[in-house]
């Protein structure tokens, strides 16, 4: 193996994927070379942070990488552009191998036979999955920690939370542990955590990623799997090999996704953002939050972009309501036949037990008009995408918080009823019909990360692609801002 010298391995780390897969092709690094590299950062890093968990052999890992070397010398092309890129895939994605327990004790055993669609595209690209990244039971709450591995820390404080539910995903990404990394979002969990590590996420439009396998594939659902990045071109890259049409998922967008890769320009001269801000003070924020975002916001006027504040023609509670009959259906439709065994009960946390309770007692009526509030919520979106070509909004009400506690239960001073109500500005994106990226907007004078999140037109990732690019070029000293590990 050519190893490359000590003073060169953290421009390899820090190197982007786009960067990294180039110097493959070019036999510039090696593929054992390179994951050495990152198995050295793993070694040194992740005992704070709690983020990579089910982690392979590091024997069995490099002898992986080196087949890829012997392949390519004796002139095989490379799979695709993952091509012996080192990565970790999300707890939640059942991964063909690969311990995946969703967090949850009941499955801290459960080794899936086959990959779900999403991780099937990123091996079939050449991606070497080197562990899964640790997530939340089930995904539930912004706070990535669990009965099976433990609390992740934000790569910029490991004693503050990572987020969630893609916690540990962005914790690896941000401490250069992984080059890229896939996550998944229902209620922000590729939003929050990209705020709380500095990175870039995407919640893709429906049906972008198709999720499979599942038991309804008519029934859209309120979440979906994404890409998460450290730059806009690698976002790019990931989304359109984990996006495209699947003839099992009849909802799935009927798109070539080799578009989504095309090169960004960055020039958003002109583009119109609308910032709801704190919707009038309809969300407690904690102080500082508006701020950092207003700051991100200022990098994108400098970039040629307009801004300008907005309030939407809705309630923002007739959406917080509508949520919580559509997820708690949704929930509880998921995993009744675990709450129905009084001993796979007993091992459910209790947010998740409150979840099934709620989503039982909901009827067919309730769920009927929680869809139709969405509906109107699009119709109201169209109306504003008729004038802006996104909605700005912070990626998070709080910065992070300590990792030992469960969940903000009061911001400025206002009481959260739920385990999640800290979390509802993200549902304004969850419950549309488009696409929104998380942008990195800087951090406080304490140090804590903070993003705003861009709601885009039905279909809109490569509208939302090119604002992320644009804002590169003017945001190097908060994008290149390293966690001091």
């Amino acid at each position: 193996m050519l190893r490359p010298p000590d003073t060169m391995k953290d421009d390899w780390i820090d190197a982007d994927a786009c960067t990294l897969s180039r110097a493959l092709d070019e036999r510039r690094i090696g593929a054992e070379a390179l994951m050495q590299c990152f198995l050295e950062r793993i070694d040194a890093v992740n005992d704070r942070l709690n983020a990579i968990v089910s982690r392979r052999p590091a024997d069995q890992l490099l002898a992986e990488a080196a087949a890829r070397d012997r392949a390519w010398a004796a002139g095989k092309p490379r799979r695709g552009w993952l091509d012996g890129l080192p990565m970790a895939i999300k707890d939640l994605s059942t991964t063909a191998g690969l311990t995946t327990t969703f967090g949850s004790p009941l499955f801290a055993d459960h080794v899936p036979h086959a990959d779900n669609l999403m991780v099937s595209r990123l091996r079939a690209a050449g991606a070497i999955f080197i562990g899964k990244t640790n997530t939340p039971e089930f995904g539930l709450g912004s706070q990535t920690y669990n009965r099976v591995f433990g609390a992740t820390g934000s790569a910029y404080d490991s004693r503050l939370t990572a987020g969630g539910s893609s916690g540990g995903a962005a914790a690896a990404l941000a401490a250069r542990m992984v080059p890229i990394a896939d996550g998944s979002d229902m209620m922000g969990s590729l939003r929050n955590p990209a705020a709380y590590n500095n990175v870039f996420g995407l919640r893709p439009s429906p049906g972008r990623v198709p999720a499979l396998p599942v038991p309804d594939v008519f029934s859209p659902s309120l979440g979906t799997e994404g890409p998460m990045a450290r730059s806009a071109a690698d976002l790019a890259a990931l989304l359109a090999t984990q996006a495209g049409p699947d003839a099992r998922a009849p909802l799935s967008i009927r798109e070539d996704p080799a578009g989504l890769a095309a090169p960004l320009s960055g020039d958003i001269e002109g583009r119109r953002i609308a910032w709801l801000g704190d919707w009038d003070g309809y969300y407690p924020l904690e102080a500082g939050v508006l701020e950092v975002g207003e700051r991100a916001l200022a990098r994108l006027s400098e970039a040629g972009c307009e801004i300008q504040p907005c309030t939407p023609r809705f309630d923002p509670d007739r959406l917080w309501q509508a949520w919580c009959v559509l997820r708690q259906i949704l929930v509880a439709g998921k995993f009744e036949m675990l709450y129905r065994d009084p001993e796979k009960r007993a091992a459910l946390k209790p947010e998740a037990v409150w979840e099934i309770d709620a989503g039982l007692g909901r009827t067919a009526i309730e769920g009927h008009h929680a869809q139709v509030t969405r509906s109107a919520w699009f119709a109201e979106l169209n109306r504003l995408f008729d004038e802006y070509d996104a909605i700005a909004l912070p990626s998070a009400q709080v910065f992070a918080f300590d990792r030992n506690r469960c969940w903000p239960d009061r911001i400025a001073g206002r009481a959260m009823d739920t385990y999640h109500r800290w979390m509802e500005i993200v549902i304004p994106g969850s419950l549309s019909a488009g696409p929104t990226l998380a942008l990195p907007a800087g951090f406080d004078d304490r140090g804590r990360s903070m993003g705003i999140q861009l709601l885009g037109c039905q279909r809109g990732e490569r509208g939302l692609l090119e604002i992320a690019a644009g804002y590169e070029g003017v945001a190097a000293d908060v994008l290149g801002r390293r966690p001091a590990l």
